[in-house]
């Protein structure tokens, strides 16, 4: 795999950095550690400009090029944060923290943007400036808004914005992208119903709350089938029901019940959220219940811009020989927040043959170090070439 020389020299340091965040899990926004580990790095390369706290605990390092006469601005990000799992790698750098694991590779984002900062401050064989973004709480904080919210395009005047993600089943350093919508809107569904609960044997005078409940369910899936276009891509998912009765003779008085609703275009999340509340207050209705439904609009579809994705399949090429057109995903990605706010493009670099995403036994593949850390330094420098 034709990869940058320096990135083979790098990659026992780099691995060893990614081990170590591995090995120190830290959720949501509360990646303190790390964090401080990254603007540590960053400042010890010689970036021109390392800051912390950016969307609560971001981090954002400035390698300014040979010139920046180009005037142009591009930036990098990688997440940072794990996933609430006890993992069950039996690696010998497993997680020490319970119920914490890096199950989603974000260990391996981190180093590999590490490994290309160290080159590019080293190298500085550019025209122009790159801005390397750290971002915590992609699994569900929203990290990406809360450093788009805290004026990070602004202050950096950042014009092109590119992020990766490792992908288990991909061949390791092989790399996948597609333009357009590529990863799905996240919305959440709460449902409450109320009833009237009472025994068991004398159903006929309750509101069975279990009943309305599993019919709406049922219902829900219609939106899919029966209301979108059929070649749209749409998922509703009821992931919990929990009453509140755990007794054998006992209708419960109330059921709660939460979901996830997946589109891949704003026409279609706007139809699913006007289906749910309209077949949860209809049912409710029909069987004497009431119904509570709060839908929360989570992350957005996140679409790669056509130009900035083409590009990056040109640097994936340039990197591992092809670069293969990837699949719709119905998993969200809060990378989507930062394209919408700048244009640029978002690539998948194949994982090999290992556990799936958000499984306890996922491990990042310290092979596809070079080919990652290759593909984030040939951004900034093709996209900046320095003109002699």
């Amino acid at each position: 795999m034709p990869v940058k020389n320096r990135f083979a020299e790098l990659h026992d340091d780099i691995t060893a950095w990614r081990r170590d965040f591995h090995e120190h899990p830290e959720i949501l926004f509360e990646t303190h550690r790390t964090s401080a580990t990254v603007a540590e790095k960053l400042r010890a390369f010689g970036c021109d400009e390392v800051v912390e706290g950016i969307g609560r605990t971001g981090v954002v390092g400035v390698i300014k090029g040979k010139s920046t006469a180009s005037g142009k601005v591009i930036g990098l990000r990688a997440d940072m944060d794990a996933l609430p799992i006890h993992e069950q790698t039996g690696v010998e750098y497993a997680s020490k923290t319970p119920n914490a694991m890096h199950a989603c590779g974000h260990d391996g984002h981190t180093a590999m943007l590490l490994g290309a900062a160290q080159y590019l401050a080293e190298t500085r064989n550019f025209d122009g400036t790159a801005v390397v973004i750290f971002q915590p709480a992609e699994e569900g904080g929203g990290g990406g808004r809360e450093m788009c919210e805290d004026g990070m395009m602004d202050r950096w005047n950042i014009q092109e914005v590119y992020g990766m993600h490792n992908w288990p089943g991909v061949p390791t350093g092989k790399f996948g992208i597609r333009s357009g919508p590529f990863f799905a809107a996240t919305d959440l569904l709460d449902i409450e119903i109320e009833g009237l609960g009472g025994h068991a044997a004398k159903p006929n005078e309750t509101v069975d709350t279990t009943v309305v409940a599993a019919h709406i369910v049922t219902a829900l899936q219609t939106i899919a089938s029966r209301n979108a276009d059929p070649v749209g891509s749409i998922v509703v998912s009821i992931t919990s029901f929990e009453t509140s009765s755990k007794a054998f003779n006992v209708i419960p008085q109330r059921v709660n019940m939460l979901g996830t609703v997946r589109t891949l275009s704003n026409e279609l999340r706007d139809l699913a959220e006007k289906r749910v509340v309209e077949i949860c207050e209809g049912i409710a209705n029909t069987f004497g219940a009431t119904v509570r439904v709060n839908y929360k609009r989570n992350y957005p579809v996140m679409v790669n811009h056509d130009e900035q994705t083409e590009f990056a399949a040109e640097v994936a090429r340039s990197v591992s020989g092809d670069c293969d057109e990837a699949p719709l995903v119905m998993g969200g990605e809060d990378f989507a927040f930062m394209l919408e706010e700048r244009p640029g493009a978002y690539i998948l670099v194949g994982n090999g043959d290992s556990a799936a995403v958000h499984h306890p036994m996922y491990n990042f593949n310290d092979e596809a170090i070079p080919a990652g850390c290759s593909w984030w330094a040939g951004i900034v420098e093709q996209r900046m070439p320095v003109m002699n």
